[in-house]
């Protein structure tokens, strides 16, 4: 039996996070139907595996929610359900009907998270993964991000405002509703560099020789021998103690002879891969 066995969800949401959120909450045993609109979800042109996986397990149901019949299809599956995922703009939400309070009123058991791009009352400003990043620092120009951050934990944290509305009205309480802004989910995620401890040359920026990157005789390893007693097996073993010291000896052997000897000695060192 898994955790979300009998709950029935309804996600709006198209692209990213709302479809990985929703992947998550299947897996967790949820029963997932996603309404997409006539001409499909985006995502499916950007990157149609990613799409199907996400979608696995799913019913998948097209809607124009323009029109009265469909309009009354998407209302026969909110009467069943426990939970509703949307990522559109409140206002337009607000035009067909689905805005927070008619839904609360119209189906009192219904849970409903909402993803926004800043939180209220900034919730219809438009921002996408790229700007938020850019607004944290999170970018150096002009190599573009290597993922997409504030989508990816956005997605984690619809997740938790979904279990936490569950378990709430499961213990007697009403029906709620929550909002996740994509800002300020990648806000969290940028606390490292907030903090300054990840700042170019603090102690996880480059600041010390134990937990950085070097250069190997084929590519290049990260070492995180951060804890005390990583470092001290690693400089013991290997007889370093310098940043040159330690540059001069990974240069010395491959990628894969510094994985084997890290997994060996209980040392984390990985190589870089370059995807």
């Amino acid at each position: 039996m898994k955790p979300l066995d009998g709950i029935r969800i309804v996600n709006l949401a198209l692209n990213l996070p709302g479809p990985a959120a929703a992947q998550r909450l299947s897996r967790m045993g949820g029963t997932v139907v996603k309404v997409e609109p006539p001409g499909g979800d985006p995502m499916e042109l950007y990157h149609p595996q990613w799409y199907r996986d996400m979608a696995a397990g799913h019913e998948v149901v097209r809607l124009d929610l323009k029109l009265p019949a469909d309009r009354s299809s998407l209302d026969e599956l909110l009467a069943r359900a426990d939970l509703l995922i949307t990522a559109t703009r409140p206002a337009a939400l607000a035009r067909l009907g689905l805005d927070r309070i008619a839904l609360q009123r119209r189906f009192p058991r219904l849970c409903q998270v909402t993803i926004t791009g800043f939180p209220s009352p900034r919730e219809s400003e438009a921002g996408h993964d790229l700007t938020y990043q850019a607004s944290l620092g999170l970018i150096s120009p002009p190599a573009m991000p290597r993922t997409l951050l504030a989508d990816m934990a956005g997605a984690e944290q619809t997740v938790v405002e979904s279990l936490a509305l569950l378990l709430a009205r499961e213990r007697g309480g009403e029906a709620g509703h929550g909002e996740v802004a994509l800002s300020e989910a990648a806000e969290a995620m940028a606390q490292p560099l907030r903090y300054g401890l990840t700042a170019p040359g603090a102690l996880l920026g480059g600041g010390i020789p134990e937990y950085n990157i070097y250069r190997a005789s084929d590519g290049w390893i990260a070492v995180a021998a951060l804890e005390p007693h990583f470092k001290q097996r690693l400089e013991s073993i290997l007889k370093i103690a310098t940043r040159a010291e330690y540059q001069a000896l990974f240069a010395a052997q491959s990628c894969t002879h510094w994985q084997e000897w890290g997994e060996k000695m209980d040392v984390p060192i990985e190589t870089v891969r370059d995807k």
